[in-house]
């Protein structure tokens, strides 16, 4: 028995059937993860801890930084200007992720289950497409002609209105305290909302229809097979969704910047913004640094937080 085992045995060195020749630790990948790591550690990592480093300084960009500790962060506590700011950014969170994934869903599931039966599969890939033009547009182009259509002499929206015979409705959306941070919001919306549907409508594709048909033949409405095999079936793209949209909300720069300048009066400055004024209209780098590394720190806690409720509902 011993010597027909060993006979049936290969020989060592020898590759079996099935194998690659490669070690199975899998030490070769890294060296194609090398660029990669090589890169972030570059235009992330090294940055960002420069950026740390100067939040402990006073510093307007020229000459030597002066070290102070933590009375950038101390005085960004008792900065009210943040603090209005930080508010507008959640007002902003909602616009662009929340209504975004509420709507998106609603319409992702609309395009799947009743254009795409009833009107064929192309309309619904058209109608897509339609929603995530926005996400495709650059941002200093989509700006400019909402700022445009939004103008209070000749914007198209106060014309329109003036054309259906609501010109009392008229307003300077954009030059109004009162009025420019939902204004920004409901463009925000419009910018945000092709994401979703897209993600969610490539999830829907791997719903079983069997669940969907059983549900009609039973009686199910729309709303009800929507409620209870659609949105549980479709919850990994929902955190998916809501976590990338929160932290586009966080970070968002591009269209405040080009719509409102954090104007008028600061009724639209958000974090991002109020750092970029701190760093090059101000030149107080330091206190531009602190503001970025807490707001950093804060997409680094919201994304923690988003993963361990993910990791739970698994």
């Amino acid at each position: 028995m011993a010597a027909q085992a060993s006979a049936t045995r290969p020989p060592k060195g020898a590759r079996t059937p099935g194998s690659t020749g490669r070690p199975r630790g899998g030490g070769g990948y890294w060296i194609y993860l090398a660029p990669s790591a090589v890169l972030f550690l570059a235009v992330v990592i090294v940055p960002f801890l420069m950026n740390v480093v100067t939040s402990f300084t006073r510093w307007t960009g020229v000459g030597t930084p002066r070290w102070i500790g933590l009375d950038n962060y101390a005085r960004l506590l008792r900065d009210e200007i943040f603090w209005t700011s930080f508010r507008h950014n959640v007002a902003l969170i909602v616009a662009m992720a929340v209504v975004p994934t509420v709507v998106g869903l609603v319409l992702a599931a609309a395009l799947f289950d009743y254009i795409g039966r009833w009107f064929g599969a192309r309309t619904a890939s058209a109608l897509r497409a339609a929603y995530y033009l926005p996400q495709v547009l650059p941002v200093a182009v989509a700006g400019v002609v909402w700022g445009w259509m939004l103008n209070p002499s000749f914007g198209a929206l106060n014309q329109l209105l003036e054309t259906v015979g609501l010109g009392s409705l008229a307003r300077d959306w954009l030059g109004d305290p009162d009025l420019a941070l939902a204004t920004v919001m409901a463009v925000m919306v419009w910018f945000q909302l092709g994401y979703p549907v897209v993600i969610f409508m490539a999830g829907l594709q791997r719903v079983d229809p069997g669940l969907y048909e059983a549900a009609e033949i039973d009686g199910a409405s729309w709303w009800r097979r929507f409620w209870h095999i659609t949105v549980p079936q479709i919850r990994p793209e929902l955190f998916v969704v809501l976590l990338t949209c929160t932290i586009a909300a966080l970070k968002v720069f591009g269209p405040i910047f080009v719509l409102t300048r954090g104007g008028p009066g600061r009724a639209t400055n958000v974090p991002s913004y109020f750092s970029y004024q701190n760093f090059f209209q101000k030149a107080n780098v330091g206190y531009g640094s602190a503001i970025a590394t807490v707001l950093a720190v804060i997409i680094v806690v919201v994304t923690f937080l988003f993963l361990r409720v993910q990791e739970r509902e698994r």
